[in-house]
Parts: structure tokens; sequence; C-alpha cells
């Protein structure tokens, strides 16, 4: 399945040579959030300079965007993964699928008191989050790591009942994502949003002993629609200057500097 969403988007029908009128009709209407809006401008800018129209939407919360996008207020929206997705369209039976891969934003493991992983006791405390989109990333982590081995294929839906092996017996503490970043001062290891450590600004986003990256290629944010707007030119334009302009790639480098990747180059 994800071989599928990982196809290029490349200019399927845009180096045929669509004019400009070809996109003029109705502008092009993304939602996002405040984490993805600023290379999103960049975007916006260089769309508009080859003709297309493009409405950012910015919302507030992470319901919203496929709310809106379901009902078609919107294009297309780009702000979730596709564990998100799956589980926003479980709960409320969106039908959205993905479109194109974006970037995915890199999370870490850290540590106040050890520098190396085999520094860690016997028993050392982990703080991973709590909630079923993010466990299973710290649990990937973990097993990246080497501290834990997880049932063969879990992936991203690993909960704690898929460790099959914890040689350390590391003390797995399951915490809310957005307060992982003060559990830094009192756990030996931490799961880590750069974003949110940021914000913090209590210590270096860039110091984990640890990445995950493009081995979880289910974490690459995604542009997403509804399955009927899947051939809209106007979409695969956006989608080819979003992944291949200079300048959005520097809005990009400059919004998250070496703590994200690109998922459609892995």
């Amino acid at each position: 399945m994800l071989e599928k969403l990982f196809r290029p988007v490349a200019a399927i029908a845009l180096g045929l040579g669509l004019s400009a009128a070809a996109f003029a009709a109705e502008p092009l209407k993304i939602g996002t959030t405040a984490a993805f809006a600023i290379p999103l401008e960049a975007a916006v800018a260089e769309a508009q300079k080859q003709g297309l129209e493009v409405k950012l939407i910015e919302f507030s919360d992470w319901i919203a965007p496929n709310v809106s996008l379901n009902s078609g207020d919107i294009d297309v929206n780009y702000f979730q993964h596709i564990p998100f997705l799956e589980n926003a369209k479980a709960a409320a039976g969106f039908n959205l699928v993905p479109y194109a891969p974006g970037i995915i934003n890199n999370v870490g493991l850290y540590s106040k008191k050890y520098k190396i992983f085999a520094e860690l006791p016997v028993g050392a405390s982990v703080a991973i989050a709590n909630d079923p989109i993010n466990s299973g990333r710290g649990l990937q982590l973990l097993a990246k790591a080497g501290l834990i081995t997880l049932k063969q294929g879990v992936g991203y839906k690993a909960t704690e009942d898929d460790i099959i092996a914890n040689p350390k017996k590391i003390k797995i503490l399951q915490v809310e994502a957005v307060q992982l970043v003060r559990a830094y001062d009192d756990a030996d290891l931490v799961q880590g949003y750069p974003a949110y450590i940021r914000l913090a600004n209590t210590f270096d986003a860039t110091s984990a002993l640890l990445f995950d990256g493009l081995e979880n290629k289910e974490y690459v944010i995604q542009f997403v629609i509804r399955p009927q707007e899947k051939n809209d030119p106007r979409l695969a334009k956006f989608v080819d200057i979003y992944q291949h302009s200079p300048v959005v790639r520097a809005a990009l480098d400059k919004a998250h500097g070496k703590l994200y990747q690109a998922g459609w180059e892995g």
C-alpha cells in the first residue's frame, strides 16, 4: 500500500504545455496548520508566478482540516501523516485519501543524563507519548535504538503488548505528547518532538541520541484529498512546485533546519 502512496507526482499534466488559463478558473484551496504554513506560503507565491491561484487556509486545530476537506470546503489539506489520517477516518467516516508525500518531521530520543544508549542502567525510565498515534512511533524508536524488540510487522500500531524483548528492563512511562518536553528533567530517556522542544526553549532540539526518519514512511506528512479530486491538474501543479522549487526548499530548511526529510526523495 505504502509504495502506491509514494508514487512520483511529477508533471503528469504539467510539462505538457498547459497554459496559465488552464489554472485560472478557481483558486486551489489548501488547508493546513501553523507548523506547515510558512513553506506552503512560499509554494503559494511560486504557484502564483506560474499562473496558478492558491488560497491557503490555516486551521488552529487538527480536526477542522479534515472536516472542511470532507465537506468540500477546501480541495486538499496538508498537516497529517498516514496513522493520523487512518485514525480520523475510522473515528468520523471521512472518505479521504493520501495524494502525495510531503516532509517527515524527525522525532528523537533525548536524555539529560546519558550520552549513549549503552550508559542507560537496567530499569531506566523511558517516557513516550500516551496516545495510539504517537506511542507506536515511540516504541519503534526504542526498537531502532536496540532497547526493545517488537513483534514482526506491527509498525505504527505497536503497543507495549507487542514488546517481545526488553533486555535492560526499561520502565516505559506514557505521557501526553505535548508534555514530553517536561519529562526531560525526570526520565532517563524521552521521546521528543523538536517543534515542542523549540517552543519550550529548555534544551537543544538537535541533541537527540537518535532520530527516526524515512524508514518509517508512514509518518511522512501527506497532501490529502477526496478521491474524486485525484485528477485535478491544479493539485499536480502545486505539489510539483512544493516538491521541486528551490525557493520552497529554502523555506523548508529555514523552518525545520536539519530536522526533516523530503518524503518524495526516499
